[in-house]
């Protein structure tokens, strides 16, 4: 009888043990072959699409690391199931919705600044090096991160604005074609020849060198203020760039200040006078001194 339970209980072991070998076997191909097709030939497979479509390497990288992490739960997964696990995959996953949700919640704002980085690199409404205006700021940029760009001021400050404020709002970017239309308004006076004023403008535009002559510049009558009559200057300049753009407006306003000045055409600026009367009532003064002396007594 000792024997024969001897006996029973080293078969039960052996195949207690077969089972758990059989099961880590089962494991260990099962991650082992979905981890080496997923690096080997979905993640390069994902990559050379990616890069057909022309996506930035900021992109490409952030993917490789995504898919990375992927693979490996997905191999994770498919081992515990050769295993013969299915009960802890439905753990596994009701336990990482629950801590997705939580994430998420947390970090929402994170997130949403990952997100538009990733749209902002995509589809490049601005590039490192263009100067940018948005919300009352403007600055060139200088470096475009997964949640944050940096811009400088032309202050020479850094401002780290997050991908999402730039996503969600209306950014200018004045350099993001080849040529850049500019406008100025000249005031003349009532009695001066808007057409003599027109003629001095338009030559002026020509003859400086930062103007481009084609789109030609051009001159509308604007504004009839309270002391002067404005003329709006529109012309155009090559390859824009900030330095260049505050350069040519410069000498060119300068020059049309100084024909004006040759010509005798007047730039007036708005002036105010103010009139008006002080009045003091002699009763009341009166009564303020009687009041000051009845309370002296």
């Amino acid at each position: 009888m000792a024997q024969v339970l001897l006996q029973t209980s080293v078969d039960a072991l052996v195949g207690t043990l077969s089972g758990y070998v059989t099961n880590v076997i089962g494991f260990v191909v099962g991650f082992v072959l979905t981890y080496l097709i997923g690096k080997f030939a979905i993640v390069p497979l994902v990559r050379r699409v990616l890069e057909r479509r022309g996506f930035d390497r900021t992109v490409l990288s952030l993917l490789d690391s995504v898919l990375a992490a992927l693979v490996v739960v997905l191999a994770i997964s498919i081992g515990f199931m050769a295993a013969g696990f299915p009960r802890f995959l439905t753990a596994a996953a009701t336990l990482g919705g629950a801590l997705a949700l939580a994430i998420g919640f947390a970090a929402q704002d994170l997130i949403g600044n990952f997100v538009a980085g990733v749209f902002i690199i995509k589809d490049k409404p601005f590039e490192v090096g263009d100067w940018i205006e948005w919300n009352d700021n403007s600055g060139r940029v200088e470096d475009i991160d997964l949640r944050v760009s940096r811009v400088r001021t032309f202050d020479n400050e850094r401002i780290t604005v997050p991908n999402g404020e730039l996503a969600n709002n209306a950014v200018t970017n004045p350099v993001a074609y080849d040529t850049l239309r500019q406008k100025f308004v000249f005031g003349i006076g009532y009695d001066d020849d808007i057409d003599q004023a027109t003629d001095a403008i338009v030559e002026e535009a020509e003859s400086v060198s930062g103007i481009l002559d084609d789109p030609a510049p051009s001159v509308r009558v604007t504004e009839l203020g309270d002391s002067a009559v404005g003329l709006q200057s529109r012309f155009w300049i090559d390859q824009p760039d900030r330095a260049d753009f505050v350069k040519t407006r410069s000498q060119y306003v300068q020059a049309v200040k100084e024909r004006f000045d040759e010509e005798g055409i007047d730039m007036p600026y708005v002036h105010r006078q103010l009139t008006g009367e002080v009045e003091v009532l002699e009763s009341v003064a009166e009564q303020t001194v009687s009041a000051d002396g009845g309370a002296d007594e």
